[in-house]
């Protein structure tokens, strides 16, 4: 058994998915759908948001969970998801709102659309399976699609024209920060030297170009932490991440609960370190002899440890693999 909160001693496998209404075929699988509902812990009059609502896996079950009268408020970056998460939810119309808008922007979307102040706030970070099994949204490598990677394609810059256009130190220190990539260096100059041939504006082209340099080894593709280190560069999602965290805290009520989960070291270092912070007491130099901070924790952390899929949820759904879920609690003194 992987490593994870003592609250969780197994693991039950996830029901099968509903079809998304977009897409025909395709299914989404929330990740640590009931270790995540557990730990936000919805109950009936709640008010609740989902910051990553994409196609409402873990919505619905908020939604479920808080009946007959609990609301809840769900974002999504893309603009594309909202419709389906709409359709998906519509048994809920009454007690839902999904809404466009950058997680950064939680505190005002949240008082806008009557979610403020609220009872729980879920994050499921990362990109939906909804994005990746598009080819269209330029997300995944497996297939021919724009080299665009931004959750938003309205707003900001697109992934190929950062790297048709930045300079060789530029592309190698975002490859190296972001998606911890040792050979960014050659990357780069590999980068800058196919780009004066022709531009580099498709998913495969950027994938192909990786693997020359870094081989194929084991089941993940040598491209994954370049198309991650670039998508979480354009779409500024580390800093969006921190804005969130404190946003959200505000947002809260006394007891209310905030979890999160990750599927990036760098998104959860982020989470865990925050979550620390807050929960901690007495913050003066260890050579005092007495506390003279007055410093006190806001908030409990619900997972001492954090929460990993079992084996059976990697199984059935193997990009749960990295997923890492953190949660915590607003106490109920300031």
């Amino acid at each position: 058994m992987t490593e994870n909160s003592s609250n969780y001693a197994g693991r039950t496998r996830l029901p099968a998915a509903r079809p998304s209404i977009e897409g025909g075929a395709y299914g989404h699988r929330p990740v640590l759908l009931k270790e995540a509902i557990d730990l936000l812990e919805p109950r009936p009059g709640g008010s609740y948001i989902d910051a990553t609502v994409a196609a409402g896996g873990h919505s619905r079950e908020i939604l479920v969970r808080s009946s007959p009268d609990g609301r809840l408020v769900g974002i999504d970056r893309d603009p594309r998801a909202i419709p389906v998460a709409r359709a998906n939810l519509a048994e809920f119309a009454d007690r839902a709102t999904c809404v466009a808008g950058n997680f950064a922007e939680i505190e005002r979307l949240a008082w806008t659309n009557g979610a403020a102040p609220t009872d729980g706030i879920l994050y499921d970070l990362g990109v939906s399976s909804m994005q990746l099994d598009d080819p269209g949204h330029g997300f995944s490598f497996q297939h021919e699609g724009p080299l665009d990677l931004r959750f938003d394609p309205t707003t900001g810059m697109p992934a190929h024209q950062f790297i048709n256009t930045a300079d060789e130190g530029q592309i190698a220190d975002v490859l190296f920060q972001y998606g911890e990539e040792k050979r960014s260096r050659q990357i780069a100059r590999l980068i800058l030297r196919e780009r004066r041939l022709r531009p580099i504006t498709t998913t495969v082209h950027l994938r192909r170009l990786v693997e020359s340099v870094v081989g194929r080894r084991g089941r993940t593709n040598p491209a994954t932490r370049t198309f991650q280190a670039l998508r979480i560069y354009v779409n500024d999602e580390l800093e969006s991440l921190k804005r969130a965290l404190l946003a959200s805290f505000r947002l809260l009520n006394r007891g209310g609960r905030l979890v999160v989960m990750a599927f990036h070291s760098l998104e959860d270092r982020i989470v865990k370190q925050t979550f620390a912070e807050w929960a901690t007491g007495c913050i003066c130099p260890p050579a005092l002899p007495e506390c003279r901070c007055d410093h006190e924790p806001t908030v409990r952390l619900l997972t001492r440890r954090v929460v990993k899929p079992g084996i059976e949820e990697v199984q059935a759904n193997p990009r749960s693999r990295s997923a890492r879920l953190r949660a915590c609690e607003k106490l109920e003194t300031p």
